[in-house]
C-alpha cells in the first residue's frame, strides 16, 4: 500500500501535493522511475525466452516467488535442480486466506505496483490482455489520522496519487494464486520442505549446504533467496565468510518489522483508506473488501516499523486486536466495537523466524549496493528476491523478475 506518494506526503502538505504529483505524473525518467512508471524497463529478453544447457546440480534455497520463479526455468531446461524450503509450504511471504471472509484475501503481498500486463510478462504469456481480473486502486474516499485528527483526503489529491502511480488489485483471486498457478504447479515436487538451512559451505569445488536437522546437500551452484531479514539475522553461517562489503551492503537495506491485521464487521463504516502517522514506516487502515463485489465487511491494518514495535510490545495478537478497535472506537464514536464480529486473521511477517520483516523497495537503495547484493560468491552462491530487482519492478514482480536474473546469471556463469 504505502510508495514513494506517502513519504511525499509527510514531508509537504496536501496541497503542494498535488502541484508536485501532478508534476511528477509527466515525469519517466531519473529517480521516479519504478512500480508502474518503470513498466518500460522491463527487459525484452528474459530467462523465460532463452534455453539452457547445464550439467551441473542447483539447488535453490527459498520457494517464495523469486525461488519459484528460478525453478521454473531450471524445469523447463531439464536441468537436475533441488528446492529446500524452511518453512512447511511454498510461497514465502505470498499468502491467502479463505475462512474468514467470502473472497480469497492476500494476506500477504496483495497490490500490483505495476501496469496489469506485466503479468502477462512475468509467466510467458504474449499480448496486453490479462487473464485475471483486476481491481484498480482508486480510492473513492481517504482520510489522515494523527491520533488526534481526521481529515479527508480531497478527491483531487485521490486522482493525483492514482495517475501519480496507478496500482491495481486482484479482484477473485491473489498474488498467492498466481503464483501457485504459474509457476509453483511445475515445480512444487522438487521441493525439500522443513528444512532451514543452517550452513553454506562453498570453500570446495561443490557448495555443500546443511540444515538444521544435519542434513547436507551438495550442489554444483545455489540460488539463495531468503528474505534480507534473514541474512541480516546472521542465522546461516557462510564458510568462506562474507566479505565485509557484503555485509555492509546487507545491514544497509531496510527492512521494517510488521503485520497485517484483518479485522471482520457487520457493517463498512469506515472509508476506503485512513493514512496514520508515524515516524517510520508506515500504518494505514484499508478496505480489503475494496470493489470485490462481496457481502462480507473486511477492514485490514498494515503496520511495520517503529508502529509494529509499538504494538509488539503489548504482548499478544489479542492486545493487538484490542488497540485495533480502541483506535476505531476513537475514530468513529463506538462504531468498531458495535459492529466487530470477534473474527480476525493476525499474519506477523516480522517475528516469523525465516522471514523476520515484510518487504524491501530496491528504487529506494543505491545502485552500488544492489549490485553488491547480487555480486556472486565464487561464482557458486547467486541471489535473488525482491531487493535485487535491477528493473525497479517493485513487489512480486520485481521478486519474479530477479529469480529470472540470477539464474541465467547462474546457468551462464556470469559475475
Amino acid at each position: 500500500m504505502k510508495n514513494y506518494i506517502e513519504y511525499l506526503s509527510k514531508k509537504i502538505c496536501n496541497k503542494s501535493l498535488i502541484i508536485v504529483l501532478c508534476f511528477l505524473s509527466l515525469t519517466f525518467t531519473g529517480c521516479f522511475k519504478w512500480g508502474s512508471r518503470a513498466y518500460d524497463q522491463y527487459p525484452k529478453e528474459t530467462a523465460l525466452d532463452k534455453t539452457y544447457n547445464y550439467e551441473g546440480k542447483v539447488i535453490i534455497i527459498g520457494a517464495g516467488a523469486s525461488g519459484l520463479a528460478a525453478a521454473k526455468i531450471l524445469e523447463r531446461n531439464n536441468i537436475d535442480y533441488q528446492i529446500i524450503e524452511a518453512t512447511n509450504r511454498y510461497g514465502g511471504r505470498l499468502k491467502k486466506n479463505t475462512t474468514l471472509a467470502d473472497f480469497p484475501i492476500d494476506i500477504g503481498a496483495e497490490w500490483l505496483h505495476n501496469l496489469p500486463p506485466i503479468l502477462n510478462k512475468l509467466k510467458g504469456k504474449a499480448g496486453d490482455e490479462v487473464d485475471e481480473e483486476l481491481i484498480p486502486y482508486h480510492l473513492e474516499s481517504a482520510y489522515n489520522w494523527d491520533g488526534n485528527n481526521y481529515t479527508e483526503v480531497s478527491e483531487s489529491e485521490r486522482n493525483a496519487r492514482f495517475k501519480f502511480m496507478p496500482e491495481s488489485k486482484f479482484k477473485k483471486s491473489t498474488w498467492y494464486d498466481f503464483i501457485d498457478e504459474n509457476f509453483a504447479k511445475e515445480v512444487k515436487h522438487k521441493i525439500k520442505f522443513n528444512a532451514p538451512v543452517t550452513e553454506i559451505n562453498y570453500s570446495e569445488n561443490q557448495v555443500l549446504i546443511t540444515t538444521k536437522n544435519g542434513e547436507v546437500h551438495k550442489a554444483d551452484r545455489v540460488l539463495l533467496t531468503v528474505s534480507i531479514g534473514v541474512l541480516k539475522s546472521n542465522n546461516i553461517n557462510f564458510i568462506p565468510q562474507l566479505s565485509k562489503e557484503k555485509i555492509k551492503a546487507i545491514e544497509s537495506v531496510d527492512f521494517h518489522p510488521g503485520f497485517k491485521l484483518l479485522m471482520k464487521f457487520t457493517e463498512k463504516f469506515y472509508p476506503d483508506a485512513i493514512n496514520c502517522k508515524v515516524e517510520t514506516g508506515e500504518k494505514g487502515y484499508y478496505d480489503i473488501a475494496f470493489k470485490k463485489e462481496a457481502k462480507d465487511h473486511i477492514l485490514g491494518l498494515l503496520a511495520t516499523g517503529n508502529s509494529a514495535e509499538n504494538y509488539y510490545k503489548l504482548g499478544s495478537e489479542e492486545a493487538i486486536v484490542s488497540a485495533a478497535i480502541k483506535e476505531l472506537d476513537q475514530i468513529f464514536d463506538g462504531k468498531a466495537s458495535e459492529t466487530y464480529t470477534g473474527e480476525y486473521v493476525l499474519e506477523n511477517w516480522g517475528q516469523h523466524e525465516f522471514t523476520l520483516g515484510t518487504w524491501t523497495e530496491a528504487f529506494r537503495v543505491e545502485k552500488s549496493i544492489i549490485k553488491t547484493l547480487n555480486q556472486p560468491l565464487d561464482k557458486k552462491i547467486y541471489f535473488a528476491g525482491e531487493i535485487y530487482d535491477v528493473y525497479k519492478q517493485l513487489g512480486v514482480p520485481g521478486a519474479i523478475l530477479s529469480g529470472y536474473y540470477s539464474i541465467d546469471k547462474l546457468l551462464t556463469n556470469q559475475e
